[in-house]
């Protein structure tokens, strides 16, 4: 990492397939190591963290205001071009910007954000970082087999940008292109702290070939005026400032939103709104004070919010040094990890892929776990990459989690399951909160585990995660955009999210694929805002896909059989199962037991393949989702219905 924000060396490819990461010994991934010289180094000593000018690691690029503009360009171009379409990559990258202004009228700054990039401001307030010009996610496009283009967004995952102002300035592009600041995403890609001015944001790209799809994404903390949904499927917008909202596709859910739409003539349009967030935490942020040090501002937890958490100056929260972190490389071994995390330092990873064969284990209260760029940790021999000890106030932000080859028990567990008499210690007023924590089984490489995901602990808070079990990737199996018997038997992977916890919030749970019940949620008075889920494609027969009880299919979101109270605002379960058997049967998007207090508002099924069906939206009640109305949502305004 340069300081002043000269151009990195890439990094060489490495092999696919895990690597161990155990001990004082782990694989060399420095840049000027070809991977046929890679040999096992030991880990230096871990050394004094420089307050204004830390080592973030190789692939984290610091600009200032003093940096030639061409020269941000040109580095923010070369990542780019190196990352447009590396989907299924390992480099990791992260462009920071300290207070100032980059870009003019006449030279604006025009940035494309690829796979596995974070760009983000290093003010204390969004307002402390200009950039005139653009910040952008444009569709990609590949042949069809006819040889026209397939444009979608629908793949656009692992990407961030957050903390800066946008002055939109389109001087130097086209005509489409100039209409707007385009960001179109789909899962993991958040947008956060982010005020854009100047023009319209456009969550869809219309200036390419069609179909121009995309899948739903998350803005949070954000300031903006006119908003483009366009073919956004699902999106959950929170604790924002808008202008206007332009559409819906299947449900937008809006909470604590000043300007949001009203959700009066709900399904049409699909639009759900939460006056205010029950329980809200903004992701920490990276800043450099006006010494030049720097500093990461931990957001205190809010309940019943609404609006930007910096409207009236800095976000309420606590401010944490650096150098009261431990900062770690994808070299660092996972024992010098625990024994500075047991010293109380907090922790920091740096960009870059991590191999685990032991657990990280998160055990002190109000430990902040930071990644930059994507930092992703995959579990090797069946790990659990990362276990939080049922304490209050730990914050795991900006991580993505991966399985392994080797079946693992679960890749992040938030305390220990315990009998009803024993505490459980998270705290209400300063829960214990995973923020753009993303799970991954297969796509980078064969994965398997049993459940992704596992809450404890009470008192939870989960502010957007993906948890995603492959429907595609670069595993080599005999097909492989889309699932196959292979990929059935081989990426396993039975259920995404298991909360046992009691007083959970999830605010933007996005889980996918799973081969049983792809969320479980036991615990009593859960609170969960948005809902997107699609069934697995590749089940390859019935019997593959059905309950121990005759069940057809198991519902994209279970609630325990015993649970008195629930609430679920805006929820969609979808099928796209091309690959599975013909005719293959859901019996229902959602079950979840009959009583008062258990409430669905706003909630959907949807098949797209002319194939599969889903007999029913809630248990037994709402229309079946099938080939005569392929592609139109099955809705149901109330669950129990009024």
């Amino acid at each position: 990492m340069n300081p002043t924000g000269t151009t990195t060396s890439t990094p060489a490819p490495r092999r696919r397939g895990p690597r161990r990461l155990t001990g004082l010994l782990a694989l060399a991934v420095a840049l000027s190591v070809a991977p046929a010289t890679m040999g096992v180094a030991t880990a230096a000593p871990p050394q004094p963290v420089n307050a204004t000018q830390p080592d973030l690691g190789v692939n984290v690029t610091v600009f200032d205001p003093s940096t030639p503009l061409a020269q941000i360009q040109a580095k923010a171009d070369a990542i780019y071009a190196q990352q447009v379409a590396n989907e299924m990559g390992t480099q990791r990258y992260a462009l920071l910007f300290k207070p100032g202004t980059y870009g003019t009228a006449t030279q604006p700054l025009q940035i494309k954000v690829g796979y596995y990039t974070e760009v983000a401001g290093l003010g204390a307030s969004p307002r402390d970082v200009t950039i005139n010009g653009k910040v952008e996610v444009y569709n990609r496009c590949r042949p069809n087999a006819d040889g026209t283009n397939n444009c979608i967004a629908l793949d656009n995952f692992w990407r961030s940008v957050s903390n800066f102002h946008l002055n939109i300035n389109a001087a130097g592009q086209d005509g489409c292109r100039g209409t707007a600041n385009f960001f179109a995403v789909s899962q993991a890609s958040p947008m956060r702290r982010v005020e854009v001015s100047g023009g319209t944001l456009s969550l869809m790209d219309y200036c390419t070939d069609g179909p121009q799809y995309a899948s739903g994404g998350f803005i949070a903390d954000t300031l903006a005026g006119t908003v483009v949904n366009g073919s956004q499927q699902q999106w959950l917008t929170r604790n924002s400032t808008i202008g206007s909202w332009s559409n819906g596709v299947w449900n937008q859910v809006f909470s604590g939103v000043e300007g949001a739409p009203s959700e009066a003539s709900f399904p049409d349009p699909p639009y759900t709104t939460v006056e205010k967030t029950p329980v809200s935490r903004e992701k920490p942020y990276l800043f450099v004070d006006a010494k030049g040090a720097y500093q990461v501002r931990v957001p205190s937890a809010q309940k019943d919010s609404r609006g930007v958490s910096w409207a009236n100056g800095l976000t309420a929260g606590r401010t944490v040094p650096l150098t009261d972190f431990f900062i770690a490389k994808p070299t660092t071994s996972v024992q010098e990890i625990n024994a500075q995390l047991a010293r109380g330092k907090d922790l920091l990873l740096t960009p870059g892929v991590y191999d685990v064969a032991q657990s990280i284990a998160v055990k002190r209260a109000d430990t902040v776990v930071l990644g930059l760029g994507l930092a992703t940790l995959t579990a090797v021999d069946g790990a659990v990459p990362m276990t939080v000890a049922d304490v209050p106030g730990v914050v795991v932000a900006g991580v993505t989690i991966d399985a392994g080859t080797k079946e693992s028990p679960v890749l992040l567990e938030v305390g220990k399951k315990n009998g009803n008499n024993s505490p459980k210690k998270s705290g209400a007023t300063n829960p214990t909160t995973l923020s753009d924590v993303f799970f991954r089984v297969g796509g980078p490489h064969v994965g398997k585990a049993d459940t992704a995901l596992v809450v404890n602990s009470d008192h939870v808070l989960v502010d957007h995660t993906w948890v995603w079990r492959a429907d595609h990737g670069v595993e080599g199996f005999t097909n492989g955009y889309l699932g196959d018997t292979d990929r059935w038997r081989t990426n396993t992977g039975r259920t995404g999210v298991v909360v046992n916890g009691d007083d959970v919030t999830a605010t933007g749970l996005f889980v996918e694929h799973f081969q049983q019940h792809s969320t479980v949620w036991n615990g009593e008075r859960g609170r969960v805002v948005l809902y997107q889920n699609e069934i697995p494609y590749d089940p390859p027969s019935q019997a593959d896909w059905k309950e121990p009880n005759g069940t057809l299919g198991w519902a994209g979101y279970k609630v325990g059989d015993n649970v008195k109270t629930h609430r679920l605002d805006g929820g969609g379960v979808y099928g796209y199962q091309r690959n599975a058997a013909p005719g293959i049967t859901t019996a229902m998007g959602f079950e979840v037991p009959t009583t008062p207090g258990v409430q669905l508002h706003h909630v959907m099924t949807v098949h797209l393949d002319g194939i599969g069906v889903i007999q029913h939206v809630v248990n037994g009640v709402g229309a079946q989702a099938d080939s005569s109305n392929g592609g139109k949502p099955r809705y149901l305004a109330d669950y129990p219905v009024r």
